[in-house]
């Protein structure tokens, strides 16, 4: 699902209070990788958004990206999901949400659930540490690839 402008707008506010608060420097690379992620309702890996900007600035580099998207995951602005396939993706969603990802084409999508968000911690997890947030991740065939299995 993606976001509304409004939502977008909102990432972006976070994004450029939290840059200033941390003294970060707020470049224009930075802000072209974030904004490929906050505008997205999918779940890009950092080539997918490498390859994005890219065609609006030419001169940013793989590296840039991967270092850019890391630094944001520590700063809290984006989630990673994986890892898929192989390849980390990044969530500039920060709401309560949780994700259903497919097996088979690595599609994944958001939904919300108050009963996920309610799940009661286990013992067990209570002694590793405080949790602060709770994301479910349900991993299954989504309907497309549900659909060409049955084909088949």
């Amino acid at each position: 699902m993606e976001p509304s402008r409004e939502e977008v707008q909102e990432r972006m506010d976070r994004f450029t209070q939290t840059m200033r608060d941390s003294g970060t420097r707020l470049t224009h690379q930075r802000m072209e990788i974030f904004c490929e992620v906050a505008r997205t309702g999918g779940h890009p890996d950092a080539e997918m958004v490498f390859r994005r900007v890219r065609k609006r600035m030419t001169t940013v580099s793989l590296d840039t990206v991967y270092r850019t998207l890391w630094m944001l995951n520590d700063m809290g602005l984006v989630t990673t999901l994986g890892p898929q396939r192989g390849r980390v993706r990044f969530d500039a969603n920060a709401s309560p949400h949780h994700h259903f990802v497919c097996t088979k084409c690595g599609m994944v999508g958001d939904f919300n659930s108050r009963e996920f968000d309610d799940l009661e911690v286990p013992e067990e997890v209570s002694r590793m540490g405080d949790v602060a947030t709770t994301q479910v991740q349900l991993r299954g065939l989504c309907s497309r690839c549900q659909k060409k299995e049955s084909k088949e």
